[in-house]
This record gives C-alpha cells, structure tokens and sequence, in this order.
C-alpha cells in the first residue's frame, strides 16, 4: 500500500485550483508531499523561497502535507523521499497530451515511478497560475482564485 503521494509543481503562485486538489490527495494518502521545483527553465513571478514559504502558509491547516523544494529530477526527489507515485492535476483535455509525457518519461527515469491523475473541482478547473499572475501584474482581482496570503502576495509583487 503507497501511503506518500508527491505532488510537484512550479506553484508560481500556489491557487486555490492547487489547494483542492491537495486536500482531496490529503484524505487518499496519508502524507502529500508538494515538491516545489526551483524550474531553472522557467522565469517565476516568485523567487524559489517566496514559493515554498507562500505553500507552506497555505497549507499549514492540512496535517499531512509537507512543503519541501527541490531543484533537479523529479525522479529523483521521488526515490530521496521514498515515493513511487505523484499526483499531477488535469484541467481540461488540452493537458493530457503533455502529461501524459511526463508520466511516461518519469516512470522511465524514476524506475516504476507512477502517476495519478486528478481533476480539480469544477470551480477551479479553470484556473491557472499563469493567468492568476497575468491578471494580478494588471490590476485585476484574483481573490477568488488564490488564499489571502498569495493575494497580499501578488499585490505587493506587483504593487496594485
């Protein structure tokens, strides 16, 4: 029986899309890990430390979630914390194409390393981080789709 699940991800901001599914992983696992990937390949709104401690806030209600970052393969960070399964979100069809990928990929690098698939609840299905932060760098209120603490966030980020 898997009782660690990994869910891993930019977080760039952490939304309220994010949250629900850790919650619904949260009563199917007995831990949940959020792997915050520092993504080198990515330009983030929020530094590495601002993601992890902005997800560490968040969450901090949900007992069996840790907030950990990492920088390299995913794989890896799956074996370091002792896991073969992580949890990745699809919101809509256009999604799976890619995920599917890095499914294949991961369970090839990470020797067995398995995912699940969920999908956000129908109010969120639709949000993403990067709209969240396209939205907030001009002006508009993302408050229903982010936790107080990102929406202070975001404001001070982009000074609105």
């Amino acid at each position: 029986m898997l009782k660690t699940i990994i869910y891993p991800g930019t977080f760039d901001p952490i939304t309220k899309g994010h949250t629900d599914l850790i919650e619904r992983a949260a009563l199917l696992f007995d831990k949940v890990i959020i792997g915050v990937s520092a993504n080198p390949g990515k330009t983030p709104a929020f530094s590495h430390k601002e993601r992890i401690a902005l997800a560490k806030q968040v969450l901090a209600p949900i007992k069996n979630v840790e907030v950990i970052g990492f920088d390299g393969l995913l794989a890896d960070f799956a074996k370091q914390q002792n896991t073969r399964v992580m949890l990745r979100g699809l919101r809509a069809v256009s999604d799976f194409e890619y995920e599917l990928q890095l499914a294949s990929m991961n369970r090839h690098l990470g020797e067995g390393l398995e995912t699940l698939f969920l999908m956000p609840g129908e109010k969120y299905y639709f949000v993403a981080a990067k709209l969240v932060r396209e939205i907030a760098a001009l002006g508009g209120d993302v408050s229903k789709f982010v936790h107080e603490v990102v929406l202070k966030a975001l404001q001070k980020k982009y000074k609105v």
